[in-house]
C-alpha cells in the first residue's frame, strides 16, 4: 500500500471542542508546525462561518509551506439554491486554497427530517457543488457526513450519495462516523464493501464518542482507506476526534505504513505538547505514545526487566516518537529503580553501592510521612545528594511570617510575607506581597535571593497541586504540595508535606530554588572540567 495521507483538522474540527480556542496568530504557528511535521492536508477552518477563518486562509497564503496543502472547509450548496448563488460555495472559491473539503448528507434521516428535502435534490446538491469547485480549479475532498449510520440504514442511499460526488469529479471520498458510535468491525466491513465499488481514494473521519475513534480509523485503513482525518491530541466536539498522535505511530510503527516525512515521527511528542501549550490546556499524561506516563515504569521488577531488555515492557522505543523513558520512585521501588533514576540524573552509583539501600530506607521513611516523588524528580535528586553527603544548602531559613488580610466584605484578600534567610553568613530580610500566601512567600524568597543568585529570576512556578492526605482530620489534615517549576528550558517538580499548607508549600519552594541553583552549579563545573587540558 502507498503512503497514507494524513489530513489534520485541529484548526477546524478541533476548535469545536469545549474550552478550545486559538487566536489568528496561534493558528498560523500551528499550521507551520504541522507542515514541518509532514501532514499532507491542513484544514484551516470553515470558509463561510466567521471572518477569522477567512483571514487565516489569506494570512497563511503569505507563508511558503514545504509539504502540506491548506484546505478550506464548507458544505454542499443549500437546497433549491443555484450553486453559483450559494454564499457558502462562493466563500470556498474566494479562499486562496488549492483544496476544498465539503460535507454532504449520506444518511436518509438527515435529508428527510433535518434538511427536509428530497433524495434527488440531496444528490444534486452534492453533484453541483463538487462540479462547480472542480470547474474553478479546486481539488475536492467530499466528506460523506453520517456515512456509517446512513449505510446501516440504507446502503443504496449512502452509496448513491458517494457516486454523485464521484461522477462530479471528487478527488477523494471520506466516510464519516459523525456520531462516533460505530464499532471497529462495522467500520471495517462497510469500508471494505465501499472500496470494492469506488475507484478513487477513500478516507476515514471518526469521532470518539465510543472511545473507538483510533481503532475505527485503523480498521478503515485495513479495509482500504488511504486517507485519515483527525486532530492532534484528539481535540474536537463532544468526546473529540480521532487522535492523530496515536494513529500515526500505529500506522508507521505497527503496520509499516508511512504517514509523515522521514524523521517527522520523532517530533510527535513536541508537536503534541505545542498544541496543548497553544490552547493553554493541561497535557494528558496518560496519552498513548506522547503522554509523560506512556513510558513510565514504577514496579521494581518492571524496571529491572526494562534495564535488561527494553522491549520486555515497552511496545515501541520511546525515542521513535520523541518521548523518553521515566523511572518512577515510590513505595514499590527497588534497587533497580533507584540505580536507573540516579544514572538518569547523572549521579554515579553502582548496583553494589550501599547508598542504594540508604536511599530506599530514607524513601520508605518519607513516604510513610506522606511524601511522594513520582512528580517530584528534583526533590528526589536532592534527596540522593543528601544521602551521599554531597548536598550544600545555598541558603538557610531564619524565619518567616505570612499575613492574610481582608479589609472589607467587597475587598479581595491581601497577602504579605516577611522572610529572613541566611545566605553564606549574610542575613537577608525581605517582604513580598501576592495574590495568596504562597504567592507572597514565593515573591519574598525571590527578592531575598536574587542579589546572590541572579538566575533565580528565570524560575517560574508553572503548576501547584495540593492533596489532603488524611481527610478525616478535617482542617488539621496533613497536606502534600507539589510544585512544578520551569526556567524556560527545562521543568522540574518538587514536594513538601506538613499539617500546615504554608509550611508544605515552603518546603516545595525551597527545593525548587535549590534544584535550579544545584543544576547551575553542576553545569558550571562540567564546563570548567571540559576546559582543562587533556
Amino acid at each position: 500500500m502507498n503512503k497514507i495521507q494524513i489530513y489534520d483538522t485541529t484548526l477546524r474540527d478541533g476548535m469545536q471542542g469545549e474550552g478550545v480556542s486559538l487566536s489568528s496568530g496561534g493558528k498560523i504557528r500551528l499550521a507551520l508546525k504541522l507542515d514541518e511535521f509532514g501532514v499532507d492536508y491542513i484544514e484551516g477552518g470553515f470558509a463561510a462561518s466567521n471572518p477569522k477563518d477567512l483571514e487565516f486562509f489569506h494570512e497563511i497564503s503569505k507563508h511558503k509551506l514545504n509539504h502540506a496543502k491548506i484546505v478550506a472547509f464548507g458544505s454542499t450548496r443549500r437546497a433549491h439554491t443555484p450553486v453559483g448563488e450559494d454564499h457558502g460555495t462562493q466563500k470556498l472559491i474566494e479562499a486562496p486554497t488549492a483544496v476544498s473539503a465539503i460535507f454532504g448528507k449520506s444518511w436518509k434521516l438527515h435529508v428527510t427530517d433535518v434538511l427536509r428535502t428530497s433524495e434527488e435534490e440531496n444528490r444534486a446538491m452534492v453533484r453541483d457543488t463538487v462540479r462547480y469547485l472542480k470547474e474553478h480549479g479546486k481539488q475536492v475532498i467530499f466528506d460523506a457526513e453520517h456515512f456509517f449510520d446512513g449505510y446501516k440504514d440504507s446502503p443504496a442511499f449512502a452509496m448513491a450519495v458517494l457516486k454523485a460526488a464521484l461522477e462530479a469529479g471528487a478527488d477523494c471520498l471520506v466516510l464519516c462516523d459523525t456520531r462516533g458510535g460505530s464499532l471497529p468491525h462495522e467500520i471495517f466491513n462497510i469500508t471494505r464493501l465501499v472500496a470494492q465499488e469506488i475507484s478513487i481514494p477513500l478516507g476515514i473521519h471518526s469521532h470518539n464518542d465510543g472511545e473507538l475513534a483510533v481503532a475505527n480509523s485503523i480498521e478503515a485503513v485495513r479495509a482500504g482507506a488511504v486517507h485519515v482525518q483527525g486532530t492532534i491530541n484528539g481535540y474536537g466536539e463532544r468526546c473529540g476526534n480521532a487522535n492523530l498522535c496515536a494513529i500515526i505511530p500505529c500506522l508507521e510503527l505497527k503496520m509499516g505504513l508511512p504517514c509523515c516525512k522521514k524523521g517527522g515521527l520523532k517530533k510527535l511528542f513536541e508537536l503534541s505538547r505545542m498544541v496543548d501549550n497553544l490552547l493553554n490546556l493541561l497535557h494528558n499524561r496518560k496519552a498513548a505514545y506522547v503522554g509523560e506516563s506512556a513510558f513510565a515504569h514504577k514496579a521494581g521488577m518492571h524496571v529491572n526487566a526494562v534495564e535488561k531488555i527494553p522491549r520486555s515492557f515497552e511496545h515501541v522505543d520511546p525515542e521513535t516518537v520523541g518521548n523518553e523513558r521515566r523511572i518512577l520512585i515510590s513505595e514499590l521501588s527497588g534497587g533497580s529503580n533507584v540505580l536507573l533514576k540516579a544514572v538518569q540524573m547523572g549521579v554515579e552509583m553502582s548496583k553494589s553501592s550501599p547508598e542504594i539501600r540508604e536511599v530506599l530506607n530514607k524513601l520508605e521513611q518519607l513516604e510513610k510521612k506522606g511524601y511522594e516523588f513520582e512528580a517530584a524528580d528534583a526533590s528526589f535528586k536532592l534527596l540522593i545528594q543528601k544521602v551521599l553527603k554531597k548536598h550544600k544548602p545555598f541558603f538557610c531559613l531564619e524565619g518567616f511570617r505570612v499575613i492574610v488580610e481582608k479589609r472589607g466584605k467587597q475587598e479581595s484578600c491581601v497577602s504579605e510575607a516577611t522572610l529572613k534567610v541566611n545566605v553564606g553568613g549574610e542575613i537577608e530580610h525581605t517582604v513580598g506581597e501576592g495574590d495568596g500566601p504562597v504567592n507572597a512567600l514565593d515573591n519574598a524568597l525571590r527578592r531575598a535571593l536574587i542579589r546572590f543568585y541572579p538566575s533565580i529570576s528565570q524560575v517560574a512556578l508553572t503548576d501547584y497541586h495540593v492533596r489532603i492526605l488524611d481527610p478525616k482530620e478535617a482542617t488539621a489534615a496533613k497536606t502534600r504540595v507539589i510544585i512544578e517549576s520551569s526556567d524556560g528550558e527545562s521543568s522540574w517538580g518538587t514536594v513538601g508535606v506538613s499539617e500546615n499548607i504554608i509550611e508544605a508549600s515552603w518546603e516545595a519552594l525551597v527545593d525548587s530554588m535549590e534544584y535550579k541553583l544545584f543544576m547551575e552549579e553542576q553545569e558550571a563545573l562540567k564546563q570548567k572540567q571540559s576546559k582543562k587540558p587533556g
